[in-house]
């Protein structure tokens, strides 16, 4: 079998060290992080311009290393190949392993930033994405005083807790380590800016088995969407997730 990986950039490492021992031949493409910070909108346009321009010929289907992210998945059709997606809210779910260790756990942590290495070496969005991105939109990616200087104290201080300080609703970083990692800068890096920014701290044991799943082909129908060819992409308010709709169903 061979198949064709589309993932986003913040898997870059673990990706990688599946598809060396895969069984099968997966040749990937990276997309930028920055992508989820354009609006679903955007970045399905964006995800659907990727799968257009896949040659079906070469492959068995195309494999996505994407969660539903904030439905930037939603309204994606399917090639002439079967796409196959995890079900799973966002990219959490494939580093922990399961849609319900993740929900286990932020349900026992409700403030809780995940980082991993891939977060930590791609998370910022550049360039282009930079500039189209939401928080770039809206001023939130602008520090407190570059407010104060164009809007006035008072101003200021209303946009900073209602848009620009995204992470006060927060209080815990937590570090998935996948086993990947060349050292510890990545974890050292987490635990001390969870002590600048008086948070907690905390670390846990990430798991690779549902994303060498999804590289080797082991698309249990509770853990993966696999969309047939023509079929569109939508978001289910239940533990499916996402699901599947024919190209005649509104």
């Amino acid at each position: 079998m061979r198949y064709k990986l589309i993932s986003c950039e913040v898997f870059y490492r673990e990706m990688c060290a599946v598809i060396a021992q895969a069984p099968h031949m997966v040749d990937v493409e990276f997309l930028p992080k920055g992508l989820h910070d354009i609006g679903a909108k955007g970045m399905s346009a964006r995800l659907q311009a990727v799968l257009d321009a896949v040659d079906v010929t070469l492959y068995d289907a195309i494999l996505f290393g994407y969660g539903l992210c904030n439905n930037g998945l939603v309204g994606l059709t399917a090639p002439a190949i079967p796409l196959v997606i995890p079900r799973a809210h966002d990219c959490i779910t494939l580093f922990l392993g399961s849609k319900e260790r993740y929900q286990e756990y932020f349900t026992a942590h409700p403030g809780v930033y995940f980082k991993t290495s891939g977060w930590i070496e791609r998370g910022a969005p550049t360039g282009e994405l930079s500039q189209l991105s939401i928080q770039h939109r809206t001023g939130m990616d602008r520090s407190y005083a570059e407010l104060v200087e164009k809007y006035g104290e008072d101003n200021a201080q209303y946009l900073w807790e209602m848009l620009g300080n995204h992470h006060r609703n927060y209080s815990q970083y937590t570090f998935i380590e996948m086993g990947i990692e060349p050292d510890d800068r990545f974890e050292r890096q987490t635990e001390a800016d969870a002590a600048a920014k008086g948070w907690a701290y905390a670390k846990v044991q990430g798991d690779m088995g549902l994303i060498r799943r999804l590289l080797h082909g082991e698309w249990h129908a509770d853990e993966f969407l696999v969309v047939p060819p023509g079929w569109r992409v939508v978001a289910r308010v239940n533990e499916r997730i996402i699901d599947a709709v024919p190209p005649a169903t509104a």
